[in-house]
């Protein structure tokens, strides 16, 4: 990773190598230099790259997206760092009482997964009403073992999402099986539409990973009717869905496995971790020793007692949580339920915002009486308005945006084979932005992206092909 003292002298090599094209000679050094300009992959989503007629004013940033072989940015731009946003899409922090948890945790020397891990494990149990909750080090690695608990592998085929994260199909091909792309409700509707799903399950798929997208439960109580007609397994990819209920069931619950991520951005965000929630006590115990190299006793179990031996059960992974971290979520599980109504109350902004605006549709709002953990918020542009120049406009006033998701369907990993026809999943993918949302924010940035939204709109529409 590319630290910011290296970033500033990749930025003043560029500056120095568009000076020495006003006549300064250039020594081997700067030419060097110059054809290593940093280059920004489009799907490090936290840069947007702004035209600046002064080239003396370039910055890049951050260190951690530069010199990737895939575009150039233009010679004259300015790529904001993270720390330059005035409202930034996310804004990871840990309040006083989750660090004094995570310092609690290691000075207890259980650094590895230990008694506060099932301490978290149960309460999990409690607020989801989950009957088996494990902890893993990441939603992948839930999701990997939810499908491993679910017998798939080579020969089968599980029905997914072309919107959502890489990781929920990932785990699919890990497995040998092969994912099976579905399409989404509608442009504002951007989750597993139940009649393609029913399709792909008579042709012979035998499970489905739903994604409850930005925390919205999107049409999973279908989903759990059709899977039940076919005998399919359903796993429920949950990871923006710490908090989010359909009909007095947490997300998660109403599936065969669900998968939770404490990663960052998350509602219960610590940097990395994840839960797997069944109902099956059979296979949450198999998890549990998978998650762990196949051992049949764990760390605690032989620190509690001596044993004079333990089986490896069979082939495992390293899949394990650790108790520093296990302690912090416990901490923010406990304002889990106030933040998501901080998150709630300004995506209500900015819905309101938006209604007598037909340039900018929100994605659908649940149902009433369930809730929406309000993990992101998302809109799509009117057709004809270009999402990003709206972005760029949005950068230039400080406000950071990004784009969930590119369409998996047509990456490089998942569009061999025949061509899947996903036109929904592309308009929304071509049309949609995601505006910053954190419980945190102050109400000078919310009023600062309300007030920003029209210009941007108007600054795209003048920009519009005639």
């Amino acid at each position: 990773m590319t630290g910011p003292g290296e970033s500033r002298k990749t930025s003043n090599a560029i500056s120095s190598a568009g000076r020495t094209s006003s006549g300064a000679s250039m020594t081997t050094s700067a030419r060097s230099n110059a054809r290593l300009r940093p280059v920004i992959p489009p799907e490090c989503s936290l840069l947007v790259a702004l035209k600046f007629p002064d080239p003396s004013r370039a910055s890049w940033g951050p260190p951690d997206c530069v010199s990737q072989p895939t575009a150039r940015l233009p010679r004259r731009a300015v790529v904001r760092r993270m720390t330059e946003w005035i409202v930034p899409l996310a804004a990871p922090r840990l309040r006083d009482r989750e660090l004094q948890a995570l310092l609690d945790g290691y000075r207890s020397g259980w650094w590895t997964m230990g008694p506060r891990t099932e301490r978290l494990e149960a309460e999990m149990r409690d607020y989801t009403g989950a009957a088996e909750a494990v902890a893993v080090s990441s939603c992948t690695a839930a999701l990997h073992l939810a499908c491993l608990g679910a017998g798939i592998g080579p020969g089968d085929s599980v029905v997914v999402p072309s919107m959502t994260f890489a990781a929920t199909v990932n785990v699919v091909a890990s497995t040998g099986a092969r994912p099976v792309f579905a399409e989404i409700v509608s442009v504002t509707e951007p989750w597993l539409d139940p009649v393609a799903v029913e399709a792909e399950l008579n042709r012979g798929a035998t499970a489905v990973i739903s994604v409850a997208y930005g925390g919205h439960p999107g049409e999973v109580a279908e989903l759990v009717r059709v899977c039940k007609r076919h005998g399919a397994t359903l796993i429920e990819d949950v990871a923006h869905a710490a908090g989010s209920w359909h009909r007095g069931r947490h997300l998660g619950t109403l599936g065969r496995f669900g998968a939770l991520s404490f990663s960052a951005s998350k509602n219960l965000g610590i940097g990395e971790g994840g839960m797997l929630l069944s109902d099956d006590p059979v296979l949450a115990g198999a998890a549990r020793r998978s998650r762990w190299q196949g051992i049949t006793a764990s760390t605690a179990d032989r620190h509690d007692q001596p044993l004079s031996s333990y089986d490896v059960a069979a082939p495992g992974l390293n899949y394990r949580f650790d108790d520093p971290r296990a302690a912090a979520v416990s901490a923010r599980l406990g304002r889990l339920d106030r933040d998501n109504e901080d998150r709630a109350r300004i995506a209500g902004a900015y819905r309101d915002a938006l209604a007598g605006d037909g340039r900018m549709e929100p994605t659908a709002a649940p149902p009433p009486g369930d809730r929406n953990s309000h993990c992101m918020f998302t809109a799509v542009v009117a057709d004809g308005i270009d999402r990003d120049h709206v972005r760029v406009a949005l950068a230039e006033r400080g406000v950071q945006t990004s784009l969930h998701f590119p369409p998996l369907h047509l990456s490089t990993a998942y569009q061999a084979g025949p061509p899947r026809l996903l036109p929904m999943s592309e308009e929304y993918a071509r049309r949609s932005i995601t505006l910053p949302l954190f419980p945190e924010m102050e109400e000078s940035q919310l009023a600062l992206v309300l007030d920003s939204l029209p210009g941007a709109m108007d600054l795209a529409e003048r920009r519009r092909p005639a």
